[in-house]
C-alpha cells in the first residue's frame, strides 16, 4: 500500500496568519477568543464572543482583481494553500497537474456573501444582488479558487460533514492516493461562520459560551466559534523523497463511523468505532498513540462522550495518553477544525511538545484523562490522532505518525 506524508503545511486562524504563527500560538497557549469586532452583535442575547481572524488585509495574499471573486471562505483557503504549496516545493505543471488533487473541508459557505444579499432583500427591500453572490458563496468555491491558483486539473471537490469535513476530506484525499487515482493532493478545510446569521443561530441552540471555552473542565459552559483555514500537500512517500523534499509528517491513517442515532448528541460508540477504524487502518496498535488531540468543544455532552469512547478503545493505555483541545485558542472552526487541530498535531510530532487545553480549573469526575491543563507539555509524541464528531453522527478521526 503506497504510504503517504505531508509535506507542506499552511494556516490562517485567530492565532496567526501562517502556520509557523498559529503554531508558536498554539506552544505558548495564547487564546484567540475575545469579543467580536467584525459586526454589530448588539442583538445577540449572550455575551457575543468568538475567535476572529483580526488585523487581516486579503491584499496582501490575493491579486486585488480576484477579489471580488472570493468570499472570505475562499480568501482563507488560498492564503493556507499558498502557504502549503510553497513550503512543499511540489511542482504542479504538465503531468503533475492532473496527477493532484484538491480536497476541502467545510461546513457552511459563503456566510458573509449571504448575510450581505438577504441585508438587501430583506432589509433595503432591494431586488438589486451582486451578479457574483452565487460564485462567493458556493461550498464548492474554495476547491475552485485553489485549483485555478495552480493549474491544478486533478479530481477537486468539497467535502461537507459538519464539523468533521476536514478529516473527511483527508480520508478521501489518502483513499485517491492509495488507489493510484492521483499522486499528490491539497487538502484541509476553510469556515468564515462569524456572521450575523450564523452566531445567531448557534445561540438560539444554546450550546454557545457565555465567557469561554472550557473542555474537560466541570465548569464547562459550551463551545466558542472560530473562522480560519489550514491546508496540507500529501504526497506519496516515495513521491517525497525522489525530490527531496521536507517530511512533516506520515499520514498513516484514517477511521469513519456514523452514529445513526441523534442529530445532535454525540455517541461514545459511533466515535470508539472511528478511533478504532483509524488505528486498524494504519496497522497500530493503541499503545503507539502517544497523543490524542481532541474534539473537545467544551459542551457537556461531547467532553464526557469523548471520554468515554477514548476508554472504550484505549483501555488502560488511556491513562497514559495526552489528550488536549486546542479550541480554546483557535475556536471551534466547524469545518475547518480537523485540519487546524492537524497543525497542533504536526507541531506535537516534530518539536516534541503538546498544547495545552486552556482554561481547565476544575476536574470533571466524567473526563478523567490527562489533559494537559494550562500549559504546554515537552514529551515524546511517537504518533497522534486527531478526532473530529459531528452533529448528524458524523465520525472521522485521522491517524499521524512521525516521519521515518
Amino acid at each position: 500500500m503506497r504510504r503517504i506524508v505531508i509535506t507542506g503545511m499552511g494556516g490562517i486562524c485567530a492565532l496567526g496568519h501562517n502556520a509557523s504563527d498559529i503554531w508558536q500560538a498554539m506552544t505558548e497557549g495564547r487564546s484567540g477568543i475575545a469579543p467580536l469586532q467584525h459586526f454589530d452583535s448588539s442583538l445577540m442575547r449572550g455575551s457575543p464572543i468568538g475567535a476572529e481572524i483580526a488585523d487581516f488585509e486579503p491584499l496582501a495574499f490575493i491579486e486585488e482583481a480576484k477579489l471580488p471573486f472570493l468570499d472570505p471562505l475562499s480568501q482563507y483557503a488560498l492564503v493556507a494553500a499558498n502557504e502549503a504549496i510553497k513550503q512543499s516545493g511540489l511542482d504542479l505543471r504538465n503531468e503533475r497537474a492532473s496527477r493532484t488533487a484538491v480536497v476541502v473541508g467545510t461546513g457552511a459557505a459563503g456566510e458573509e456573501t449571504r448575510d450581505g444579499l438577504y441585508r438587501k432583500l430583506y432589509a433595503e427591500k432591494s431586488g438589486r444582488f451582486h451578479p457574483l453572490g452565487i460564485v462567493r458563496i458556493m461550498s464548492s468555491a474554495p476547491c475552485s479558487q485553489i485549483s485555478m491558483a495552480h493549474g491544478i486539473t486533478g479530481p477537486t471537490f468539497t467535502v461537507a460533514s459538519a464539523c468533521a469535513s476536514s478529516n473527511h476530506a483527508f480520508a478521501q484525499a489518502a483513499m485517491m492516493i492509495r488507489a493510484g487515482l492521483v499522486d499528490a493532493a491539497v487538502v484541509g478545510g476553510t469556515e468564515a461562520c462569524i456572521t450575523p446569521g450564523v452566531m445567531q443561530a448557534w445561540e438560539a441552540m444554546r450550546v454557545l459560551a457565555p465567557d469561554t471555552c472550557r473542555p474537560f473542565s466541570a465548569n464547562r459552559r459550551g463551545l466558542v466559534l472560530g473562522e480560519g483555514a489550514a491546508m496540507f500537500v500529501l504526497e506519496t512517500l516515495e513521491s517525497a523523497q525522489a525530490r527531496g523534499a521536507t517530511i512533516l509528517a506520515e499520514l498513516a491513517g484514517a477511521g469513519m463511523s456514523a452514529d445513526a442515532g441523534d442529530i445532535a448528541a454525540p455517541s461514545d460508540i459511533g466515535a470508539a468505532a472511528a478511533m478504532q477504524a483509524a488505528l486498524n487502518d494504519a496497522g497500530m496498535q493503541p499503545a503507539e498513540i502517544d497523543y490524542i488531540n481532541a474534539h473537545g468543544t467544551g459542551t457537556v455532552a461531547n467532553d464526557s462522550t469523548e471520554t468515554r469512547a477514548i476508554h472504550k478503545v484505549f483501555g488502560e493505555h488511556a491513562r497514559r495518553l495526552a489528550v488536549t483541545s486546542t479550541k480554546p485558542m483557535h475556536g471551534h472552526a466547524l469545518g475547518a477544525a480537523g485540519a487546524l487541530e492537524m497543525i497542533a498535531v504536526i507541531g506535537a510530532l516534530r518539536n516534541g511538545i503538546v498544547p495545552p487545553t486552556l482554561n481547565f480549573v476544575a476536574p470533571d469526575p466524567a473526563c478523567d484523562l490527562d489533559y494537559v491543563p494550562l500549559e504546554a507539555r515537552a514529551m515524546p509524541v511517537r504518533a497522534a490522532l486527531s478526532n473530529s464528531f459531528a452533529f448528524g453522527g458524523l465520525n472521522a478521526v485521522v491517524a499521524v505518525r512521525q516521519a521515518r
